[in-house]
């Protein structure tokens, strides 16, 4: 039996851990990959380091202190998040690749994972080897909010009003790369909307904070940020990314439905959550599968919406 046979067969316990663990603390998770090496003692007999390749506060570092308790609960041992967000997530995925390969390493990303090697010119990881994929767990739609305030209640009223203020309508997203930074180059290619700014933010988090603190009058990010805001009013959300409207926004149309078809997120279905994620619990085999689709398809997307090459 070869090492990297050795290296499947000592992680596949492991990985029915995480994905149970996952599911226990509210079926949230985020694509996880974990250095290549399992770890020859009891695992774990030290802290184990689950990296975040974004700053506080946005879905992924929600989805790895959910998880860090969950594991840690199931498991023992301690589990400690490090955010380190920058570069489009490429600061926290080259420190993952870096790591001593020996399973105390976890890297919690996001699409970007899969859309930064057709947007930078040099990367420091390499998607195919620098690590083994543990499981897909969760995905969550993008969504375009704004305040209630500005007055605008569909995704045509909103394209109005940024076409009649070209210069001064600014949206806010997460790091150049994300799919919702996609979705808005997209959307401005689409509509005739070049001059529209985009503020690009370290993480989703500090993007939804631009648009709570009136930075800016258009937020798109991920789902789970904006949740409890969605809940109680203080945002409103005017379309999704998802396939099918979501559960608990059945009065908000999806970008399909509003006319503004910019970007279909894949695997929007199976069980559905409070928390804004939708369990997947997809083995690392199927996620690396994803991986190796969606490298290219993100590769072409860029391409063809004229944006340049970081």
């Amino acid at each position: 039996m070869g090492d990297r046979d050795h290296i499947r067969e000592g992680l596949l316990s492991r990985r029915r851990l995480i994905a149970g663990a996952a599911v226990c603390a509210g079926g949230i998770a985020a694509p996880a990959v974990l250095c290549p090496r399992a770890a020859r003692a009891a695992f774990p007999d030290r802290p184990v380091k689950i990296v975040v390749a974004n700053s506080p506060g946005g879905p992924s570092d929600i989805v790895a202190r959910l998880l860090a308790a969950a594991l840690q609960q199931a498991l023992g041992g301690s589990f400690i998040v490090e955010n380190k967000g920058g570069a489009g997530g490429n600061i926290g995925m080259g420190s993952a690749a870096r790591a001593e390969p020996d399973g105390y390493t976890l890297l919690i990303t996001t699409s970007v994972y899969a859309v930064n090697p057709g947007l930078y010119n040099s990367l420091p990881y390499d998607p195919f080897k620098d690590f083994v994929a543990i499981a897909e767990i969760a995905t969550t739609p993008n969504i375009f909010a704004v305040k209630p305030q500005l007055g605008v209640k569909t995704m045509s009223d909103l394209v109005a009003l940024a076409k009649a203020h070209p210069d001064t309508f600014n949206v806010s997203t997460p790091p150049i790369g994300t799919t919702p930074y996609l979705a808005v180059e997209l959307l401005k290619l689409r509509e005739g909307l070049a001059g529209m700014p985009i503020l690009v933010f370290a993480g989703g988090g500090e993007a939804l904070q631009a648009l709570l603190g009136n930075t800016v009058q258009l937020c798109v990010g991920t789902l789970a940020p904006a949740h409890p805001h969605l809940k109680t009013g203080t945002l409103v959300a005017l379309a999704t990314t998802g396939a099918t409207r979501w559960h608990e926004l059945p009065e908000v149309p999806t970008m399909a439905e509003a006319g503004f078809t910019v970007l279909n997120m894949p695997d929007i279905r199976d069980r559905l959550v409070q928390s804004g994620f939708e369990v997947e619990a997809k083995p690392g085999k199927v996620h690396a599968e994803r991986i190796a689709r969606e490298v290219p398809m993100f590769k072409e997307l860029i391409r063809q919406a004229g944006i340049k090459r970081l």
